[in-house]
Protein backbone atom coordinates (compact mmCIF):
# COMPACT_ATOMS: atom_id res chain seq x y z
CA UNK A 1 0.00 0.00 0.00
CA UNK A 2 0.72 3.48 -0.90
CA UNK A 3 -0.29 6.99 0.18
CA UNK A 4 0.39 9.04 -3.30
CA UNK A 5 3.13 11.09 -1.84
CA UNK A 6 6.56 10.73 -4.24
CA UNK A 7 9.26 10.83 -2.47
CA UNK A 8 11.87 10.06 -5.26
CA UNK A 9 12.24 10.87 -9.04
CA UNK A 10 13.78 8.09 -10.53
CA UNK A 11 15.57 7.54 -13.50
CA UNK A 12 15.43 4.74 -16.31
CA UNK A 13 18.93 3.06 -16.56
CA UNK A 14 18.24 0.25 -18.41
CA UNK A 15 15.69 -1.86 -19.75
CA UNK A 16 15.81 -5.72 -21.43
CA UNK A 17 13.42 -7.90 -22.74
CA UNK A 18 12.73 -11.59 -21.44
CA UNK A 19 11.15 -14.44 -21.89
CA UNK A 20 7.55 -14.51 -22.24
CA UNK A 21 7.09 -10.72 -22.36
CA UNK A 22 9.23 -9.60 -19.26
CA UNK A 23 10.73 -6.81 -19.36
CA UNK A 24 13.47 -6.09 -16.68
CA UNK A 25 13.79 -2.60 -15.11
CA UNK A 26 17.11 -1.05 -13.43
CA UNK A 27 15.71 2.28 -12.20
CA UNK A 28 18.56 4.60 -10.22
CA UNK A 29 17.28 6.40 -7.53
CA UNK A 30 18.80 9.00 -4.22
CA UNK A 31 17.57 5.86 -1.60
CA UNK A 32 20.15 4.46 0.68
CA UNK A 33 20.77 1.09 -0.82
CA UNK A 34 20.84 -0.61 2.36
CA UNK A 35 17.09 0.68 2.94
CA UNK A 36 15.87 -0.94 0.42
CA UNK A 37 14.94 -5.22 0.48
CA UNK A 38 15.24 -7.80 -2.24
CA UNK A 39 11.32 -8.34 -2.51
CA UNK A 40 10.10 -4.83 -1.23
CA UNK A 41 7.43 -2.89 -3.30
CA UNK A 42 8.29 0.45 -4.64
CA UNK A 43 5.57 2.13 -6.51
CA UNK A 44 7.12 3.36 -10.03
CA UNK A 45 5.17 6.29 -11.62
CA UNK A 46 1.87 4.74 -9.78
CA UNK A 47 2.88 0.72 -10.57
CA UNK A 48 3.41 -1.53 -7.87
CA UNK A 49 6.38 -3.26 -8.54
CA UNK A 50 8.68 -5.79 -6.59
CA UNK A 51 12.29 -4.85 -6.18
CA UNK A 52 14.61 -7.93 -7.26
CA UNK A 53 18.27 -6.12 -7.24
CA UNK A 54 19.68 -3.52 -6.08
CA UNK A 55 23.35 -1.82 -6.71
CA UNK A 56 25.30 0.89 -6.98
CA UNK A 57 26.33 2.24 -10.17
CA UNK A 58 28.02 5.63 -10.68
CA UNK A 59 27.72 6.40 -7.24
CA UNK A 60 23.79 6.49 -7.06
CA UNK A 61 21.88 3.74 -5.68
CA UNK A 62 20.23 1.40 -8.56
CA UNK A 63 17.44 -1.14 -8.10
CA UNK A 64 16.10 -3.83 -10.65
CA UNK A 65 12.31 -4.55 -11.09
CA UNK A 66 10.88 -7.19 -13.20
CA UNK A 67 7.56 -6.05 -15.28
CA UNK A 68 5.20 -9.11 -16.12
CA UNK A 69 3.78 -8.95 -19.94
CA UNK A 70 0.46 -7.63 -18.75
CA UNK A 71 1.98 -4.68 -17.14
CA UNK A 72 3.67 -4.28 -20.40
CA UNK A 73 1.12 -4.21 -22.49
CA UNK A 74 -1.58 -2.20 -20.41
CA UNK A 75 1.07 0.78 -18.67
CA UNK A 76 3.21 3.07 -20.10
CA UNK A 77 6.36 0.68 -19.02
CA UNK A 78 6.07 -0.61 -23.01
CA UNK A 79 7.41 3.36 -23.66
CA UNK A 80 10.20 3.41 -20.93
CA UNK A 81 13.83 4.24 -22.29
CA UNK A 82 17.31 4.85 -19.95
CA UNK A 83 17.11 8.36 -19.02
CA UNK A 84 13.18 8.20 -18.60
CA UNK A 85 11.92 9.92 -15.24
CA UNK A 86 9.67 8.61 -13.10
CA UNK A 87 7.92 9.05 -9.82
CA UNK A 88 9.15 6.82 -6.89
CA UNK A 89 7.37 5.93 -3.88
CA UNK A 90 8.40 3.33 -0.47
CA UNK A 91 5.65 1.00 0.38
CA UNK A 92 3.24 2.36 3.53
CA UNK A 93 4.80 1.41 6.87
CA UNK A 94 2.56 0.63 10.50
CA UNK A 95 3.24 3.90 11.73
CA UNK A 96 3.81 6.22 8.68
CA UNK A 97 2.11 9.34 8.10
CA UNK A 98 -1.17 9.33 5.98
CA UNK A 99 -0.24 12.50 3.88
CA UNK A 100 -2.21 11.51 0.42
CA UNK A 101 -4.76 8.93 0.19
CA UNK A 102 -4.93 5.02 0.19
CA UNK A 103 -3.09 3.66 -3.32
CA UNK A 104 -2.53 0.31 -4.13
CA UNK A 105 -0.60 0.75 -7.00
CA UNK A 106 -2.50 -0.97 -9.40
CA UNK A 107 -3.38 0.90 -12.24
CA UNK A 108 -6.89 1.43 -13.56
CA UNK A 109 -6.34 2.68 -17.16
CA UNK A 110 -4.45 5.48 -19.10
CA UNK A 111 -5.86 9.20 -18.80
CA UNK A 112 -4.64 11.89 -21.15
CA UNK A 113 -3.67 15.59 -20.30
CA UNK A 114 -6.48 17.58 -22.58
CA UNK A 115 -4.95 20.85 -21.78
CA UNK A 116 -2.33 22.75 -19.40
CA UNK A 117 -3.42 25.92 -18.57
CA UNK A 118 0.19 27.72 -16.34
CA UNK A 119 -1.55 29.99 -14.07
CA UNK A 120 0.53 33.02 -11.82
CA UNK A 121 1.10 30.22 -8.87
CA UNK A 122 -0.07 26.96 -9.67
CA UNK A 123 -0.59 25.01 -12.95
CA UNK A 124 -4.29 23.22 -14.07
CA UNK A 125 -4.45 20.44 -16.05
CA UNK A 126 -7.61 19.03 -17.04
CA UNK A 127 -7.23 15.21 -18.22
CA UNK A 128 -9.60 12.51 -19.79
CA UNK A 129 -10.32 9.79 -18.01
CA UNK A 130 -11.23 6.13 -19.94
CA UNK A 131 -14.86 5.96 -20.19
CA UNK A 132 -15.12 3.12 -17.77
CA UNK A 133 -13.45 4.69 -15.25
CA UNK A 134 -15.07 8.72 -15.04
CA UNK A 135 -18.12 7.31 -13.03
CA UNK A 136 -15.73 6.72 -10.23
CA UNK A 137 -13.95 10.15 -10.38
CA UNK A 138 -15.28 12.92 -8.08
CA UNK A 139 -15.23 16.23 -7.43
CA UNK A 140 -13.50 16.95 -4.38
CA UNK A 141 -12.38 13.36 -4.22
CA UNK A 142 -8.68 11.47 -5.02
CA UNK A 143 -7.15 10.56 -7.81
CA UNK A 144 -3.27 8.73 -8.69
CA UNK A 145 -1.61 10.28 -11.33
CA UNK A 146 1.73 8.78 -12.18
CA UNK A 147 1.30 7.60 -8.38
CA UNK A 148 1.15 11.08 -6.69
CA UNK A 149 -1.99 11.62 -5.13
CA UNK A 150 -4.16 14.32 -6.15
CA UNK A 151 -7.11 15.93 -5.56
CA UNK A 152 -10.02 16.50 -8.05
CA UNK A 153 -10.97 20.25 -9.06
CA UNK A 154 -13.98 20.10 -11.35
CA UNK A 155 -15.60 16.82 -13.19
CA UNK A 156 -17.53 17.48 -16.66
CA UNK A 157 -17.93 14.11 -17.96
CA UNK A 158 -15.06 12.27 -18.90
CA UNK A 159 -12.62 14.59 -18.03
CA UNK A 160 -11.45 16.27 -14.93
CA UNK A 161 -8.85 18.85 -13.79
CA UNK A 162 -6.30 18.93 -10.91
CA UNK A 163 -4.03 21.89 -9.82
CA UNK A 164 -0.60 21.71 -9.23
CA UNK A 165 0.92 23.87 -6.38
CA UNK A 166 5.02 25.12 -7.00
CA UNK A 167 6.02 22.44 -4.25
CA UNK A 168 4.43 19.37 -6.35
CA UNK A 169 5.83 20.19 -9.60
CA UNK A 170 8.91 20.81 -8.10
CA UNK A 171 9.61 17.29 -6.85
CA UNK A 172 7.16 14.85 -9.41
CA UNK A 173 7.22 14.25 -12.85
CA UNK A 174 4.19 16.64 -13.69
CA UNK A 175 5.64 19.19 -14.42
CA UNK A 176 6.57 17.47 -17.53
CA UNK A 177 3.64 16.81 -18.46
CA UNK A 178 2.07 18.46 -22.33
CA UNK A 179 -0.81 17.91 -24.62
CA UNK A 180 -1.32 14.76 -25.34
CA UNK A 181 0.83 13.51 -22.17
CA UNK A 182 -0.54 9.58 -21.37
CA UNK A 183 -0.63 8.95 -17.39
CA UNK A 184 -1.07 6.24 -14.89
CA UNK A 185 -4.93 6.30 -13.95
CA UNK A 186 -5.58 4.86 -10.12
CA UNK A 187 -9.87 6.03 -8.90
CA UNK A 188 -9.84 6.39 -5.40
CA UNK A 189 -10.37 2.55 -3.80
CA UNK A 190 -13.16 3.93 -1.75
CA UNK A 191 -15.13 4.69 -5.01
CA UNK A 192 -14.59 1.52 -6.79
CA UNK A 193 -16.29 -0.38 -3.37
CA UNK A 194 -19.28 2.08 -2.87
CA UNK A 195 -20.05 1.71 -6.30
CA UNK A 196 -19.78 -2.45 -5.88
CA UNK A 197 -21.89 -2.26 -3.33
CA UNK A 198 -24.53 0.32 -4.87
CA UNK A 199 -24.15 -2.39 -7.78
CA UNK A 200 -24.90 -5.37 -5.13
CA UNK A 201 -27.82 -3.23 -3.44
CA UNK A 202 -29.67 -2.60 -6.91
Amino acid sequence: MFTGIVTDIGQIDSVEDRADGLRRIVIGCNYDRASIDIGASIACAGICLTVVDTAIANGRTTFAVDAASETVALTNVRHWRPGTRINLERSLKIGDELGGHIVTGHVDGIATVKSREDLADQVRFVLTAPQSLSRFIAKKGSVALDGASLTVNTVEGDDFSVLIIPHTLEVTTLKDWQLGTAVHLEVDLMARYAARLLEKSN
